[in-house]
């Protein structure tokens, strides 16, 4: 889901506090698979 919300270019997504640390690892993954990163 992490993947679909980057695709369509939301830049906020809501989730339980146990699942943070999953959601950043996934929200870092779909930059990647984009090639995309921020400076």
């Amino acid at each position: 889901s992490i993947h679909l919300c980057h695709k369509l270019g939301l830049n906020y997504v809501s989730c339980s506090p146990f699942r943070v640390p999953v959601a950043r690892l996934a929200a870092a993954q779909a930059a990647i698979g984009e090639g995309t990163g921020t400076k």
